[in-house]
């Protein structure tokens, strides 16, 4: 018997939830169905899946398929999501992907030159981390992406776009921000510093211990701003994100930070509207992120 995408659905909903109960409803299932779709995996398998009869704790076993049974699961549901939009998009379909920080910018912008260049056109703009845009490019889930630093892809064409510095984001009233004197990484030292994701892409040896020391990491751009807009803490971010930070919070240089973020344009070399994915990614270039 081969292993089916829905027993991989009904294992993972019955490890999510802990019980059989739960995950019945919420497979919309009765609880002996979803006992035995388990029960047939697990005999395909040889082995058990969840330790004792209650499904609250996954066996050695079960931990290792679980993350990739889940990983499949998110695939195929996605792989279907493409499919009903591709059939759906009559007049094409163009899907992006961007980090947060250049996503903000592009996307009005892109928005408004693809409405009006190509009326009709199905567009679906996601923005995400670095990992997450290389792996939907990767696969098949996105025609263009935009991420930090240079990561070649098998049938991916790279382009930089552009690059830009590293400063200190903090509350537009937090002494490091007021003060007239020039700010150094010293500075930053001083003060409570959340981490991001985008801290690991500078190497100056002097901003090392911020980041070894941050007890707080934050990976979503707009709760890190969030959290710094309180004054309670600061944070390094690439100065595009000046472009879309609240007026009570500011972007302020780092006088001997010169790290710098280097943005790329990701394409895939063969999507189903290629000419739409062409002049996207045409337009994108054209922009200026000075």
């Amino acid at each position: 018997m081969a292993i089916k995408i829905e027993m991989l659905r009904c294992f993972c909903t019955v490890a999510q939830t802990g019980n059989l109960v739960e995950a019945a409803d919420r497979l919309g299932r009765t609880q002996s169905a979803v006992s035995m779709t388990l029960k047939q995996l697990e005999e395909h398998l040889g082995k058990k899946l969840f330790e004792g009869e209650r499904k609250n704790q996954l066996s050695p076993l079960g931990e290792g398929v679980f993350d990739l049974a889940l990983r499949q699961v998110r695939q195929f549901d996605q792989a279907v999501q493409n499919i009903e939009a591709a059939a759906q998009a009559e007049r094409g379909l163009i899907r992006i992907v961007s980090v947060p920080s250049v996503g903000a910018l592009i996307f009005p912008p892109l928005l408004d030159y693809m409405m009006r260049e190509f009326p009709g056109v199905k567009i679906e703009l996601r923005d995400t981390h670095t990992q997450q845009v290389l792996d939907s490019i990767a696969e098949d889930q996105a025609d263009i992406g935009i991420a930090s630093g240079y990561h070649p892809l098998n049938g991916v064409r790279t382009i930089p776009m552009f690059q830009d510095s590293f400063g200190l984001v903090a509350a537009s009233d937090h002494p490091l921000i007021t003060r007239s004197e020039p700010l150094t990484i010293a500075d930053i030292l001083t003060a409570p510093f959340v981490r991001n994701a985008l801290c690991d892409l500078i190497q100056a040896p002097a901003f090392l211990p911020a980041i070894e020391n941050a007890e707080i990491t934050i990976h979503n751009t707009h709760s890190l701003i969030t959290m710094v807009r309180t004054g309670e803490w600061i944070t390094v971010l690439p100065q595009t994100v000046a472009g879309y930070l609240p007026e009570a919070v500011s972007f302020r240089p780092i006088s001997d930070l010169h790290d710098k973020r280097q943005v790329y344009l990701y394409i895939r070399e063969r999507s189903r509207f290629q000419d739409l994915t062409d002049q996207c990614s045409a337009f994108i270039l054209s922009c200026d992120f000075a």
